[in-house]
C-alpha cells in the first residue's frame, strides 16, 4: 500500500471517530448547561471530598486552581467533577474505600468512582476482579485535574455506568494511570498519562463488562500502555511512547477493535527478556488491528515486534489466539514489523505497509 493511500484512509478513519464522539460530548455540554443551581465551587484550602459528600446527585463540583492533599471517592450519580487547574496529591493518611487494595495490598486510588455493594475477588495479580455490582454509579464526569503519585491508580472506576474520564493529566500512578473494572459504557478520552522518572506498570487498563472506549490519550513511561481486557472494547487515536508494549490484548478477550493508534520510541529500560512490541494480541480472539502506526520496536537481541499475534501462557495452559485480523497498518523500522508466533487458526495479516518478514507483509 502506498503511504499516500494509507494516509487518506487514516484521515477517513479519524473523521469517522470524530463523528462518533460528537454525540457523547454533546450530552456532556448539555449537562453543564442544566441545573446551574446545583453547582458547587471549591477554593484552594477547602476540601473537595467534603463538597462531594454534601452535594446532591447530579451536582457540578467546580474545583479552582490549587494543590489539594486528598484522595476522593465519588458514589453519587450524575456527579460532574471539574478541575480548573486543580492538582491532587496523596494525603499522609488514607481513607478506606472500594479502591483500597484494588491493585494489591497497601495500594490506593487518587479518585475512586464506585458503585454500591461491590463484590471483589481476592487479589492474585494485576488487580482484583469485580465479581458483582449491586448498584452501579451512573453518568459521572471527571475532567481538568492533575493527579499525582498514588500507589494504586490515579483514577479508578469500579462498577460504573456511563463514566467519562477526559482532559486530565495523570502523573506517576504507580500501578495504573487509569483502571476501569466491572463497569459499562466507560469512556477514557483525551488524557495525558505519564511516568516521568521510572517505568511503571500499566497506563490505562480496561477490565469491564462492556462498551468501553479508550481514545485520544497521550501515554508515556509505562511498561504496558494500553491493557485490553474487555470484550469488544474500542481503542483508538492513542499515542504511546516510552513503553515496552504499546497495547496488549489479553488471553481469551474477544472482539477488541484497536485502530488509528500510534506506538513509537520504546523505553530504553525494556529488557531483552521482557521484550519490546508495539501491539500484541496474546491469546485474544477475533480482534481487529487496523490503521495503526508502529515504529522503532527494537531490542538488543533483535526480537522487537511491531504488531504480533502470539500464543500466551496462562498458568498450566496456553491461550491460543484465533480469528484475529491485522490489516491496513503502517509498521516500519522494527526488528520484525509483523510477527505470528502461534498455532492458532484464522489469524490474518493483510494489506499492511511493512517490510519484514516478507511472507506477512503485503507489497507496497
Amino acid at each position: 500500500m502506498a503511504i499516500s493511500a494509507y494516509g487518506a484512509k487514516m484521515k477517513l478513519t479519524t473523521t469517522i471517530v470524530a463523528t462518533l464522539l460528537l454525540p457523547i460530548f454533546g450530552v456532556v455540554q448539555q449537562a453543564f448547561a442544566q441545573n446551574s443551581s446545583s453547582k458547587v465551587h471549591v477554593q484552594a484550602g477547602q476540601s473537595i471530598q467534603e463538597a462531594i459528600d454534601a452535594a446532591e446527585p447530579g451536582s457540578h463540583i467546580v474545583v479552582e486552581a490549587g494543590t489539594y492533599t486528598e484522595q476522593l471517592t465519588i458514589t453519587n450519580d450524575g456527579t460532574l467533577l471539574i478541575g480548573l487547574g486543580a492538582i491532587l496529591v496523596p494525603p499522609s493518611n488514607m481513607t478506606n474505600n472500594t479502591c483500597s487494595g484494588l491493585a494489591g495490598p497497601d495500594t490506593e486510588a487518587g479518585i475512586c468512582i464506585t458503585g454500591a455493594d461491590i463484590e471483589l475477588a481476592d487479589f492474585v495479580v494485576e488487580h482484583r476482579k469485580v465479581m458483582s455490582v449491586g448498584t452501579p454509579v451512573k453518568d459521572v464526569l471527571v475532567t481538568g485535574f492533575e493527579v499525582h503519585n498514588f500507589t494504586g491508580q490515579n483514577i479508578a472506576v469500579v462498577g460504573g455506568d456511563g463514566v467519562l474520564i477526559t482532559g486530565n493529566t495523570l502523573q506517576d500512578g504507580d500501578s495504573y494511570g487509569v483502571l476501569t473494572v466491572g463497569s459499562n459504557n466507560t469512556i477514557i478520552d483525551g488524557n495525558t498519562v505519564d511516568s516521568a522518572d521510572v517505568l511503571r506498570f500499566i497506563a490505562i487498563c480496561m477490565d469491564d463488562k462492556g462498551d468501553t472506549w479508550v481514545s485520544n490519550n497521550q501515554i508515556s513511561g509505562y511498561y504496558i500502555g494500553l491493557c485490553c481486557q474487555t470484550a469488544n472494547a474500542r481503542v483508538f487515536g492513542n499515542n504511546v511512547t516510552n513503553s515496552c508494549a504499546g497495547a496488549f490484548v489479553d488471553p481469551g478477550v474477544k472482539g477488541v477493535h484497536l485502530f488509528n493508534n500510534s506506538v513509537a520510541q520504546p523505553s530504553p529500560n525494556c529488557t531483552a527478556e521482557s521484550g519490546t512490541a508495539g501491539i500484541v494480541v496474546g491469546g485474544g480472539i477475533n480482534s481487529t488491528i487496523e490503521f495503526n502506526e508502529v515504529e522503532g520496536m527494537k531490542t538488543v537481541n533483535k526480537t522487537g515486534a511491531g504488531i504480533a499475534i502470539i500464543d500466551f501462557p496462562t498458568g498450566d495452559t496456553v491461550a491460543i489466539p484465533t480469528d484475529n485480523r491485522v490489516i491496513h497498518n503502517f509498521a516500519h523500522d522494527n526488528d520484525y514489523d509483523l510477527a505470528l508466533v502461534s498455532n492458532g487458526t484464522g489469524n490474518v495479516f493483510q494489506d499492511n505497509d511493512c517490510d519484514t518478514p516478507a511472507e506477512l507483509c503485503s507489497p507496497s
